[in-house]
């Protein structure tokens, strides 16, 4: 079974940026296609973006496309998400996913096999 942590979260300003980092352990990386979705007070769960599990393929929402990248490196067990000119409406607990197999544009929260347990991003405007 993977166990994903995430790091990274925190107070931030309109416009700012922040480094969200998702460690993984147990279970071979390499095999999952990762993703992240946020979950704002009172809303439903939403992808962010997703990684191929070879990380030549992303995708993202349409809402943090251009701000927001998503890379990872095979060889620490690491998915990264970089999110520059952050505003307040980004403000949420952003969950990293593990899905096995191939991330499409069509994947949602029910294909995930794997969750970590959210870190808080907050942004002030």
């Amino acid at each position: 079974q993977v166990q994903l942590v995430e790091s990274g979260g925190g107070l931030v300003q309109a416009g700012d940026s922040l480094r969200l980092s998702c460690a993984a352990s147990r279970g071979t990386f390499s095999d999952y296609a990762m993703g992240w979705f946020r979950q704002a007070p009172g809303k439903e769960r939403e992808f962010v973006t997703g990684i191929s599990r070879n990380g030549y393929m992303t995708y993202y929402s349409d809402s943090v496309k251009g701000r927001f990248t998503n890379s990872r490196d095979n060889a620490k067990n690491t998915v990264y998400l970089q999110m520059n000119s952050l505003k307040p409406e980004d403000t949420a607990v952003y969950y990293c996913a593990a899905k096995s197999g191939s991330w499409t544009g069509s994947t949602t929260t029910r294909h995930v096999d794997y969750w970590g347990q959210g870190t808080q991003v907050t942004v002030s405007s």
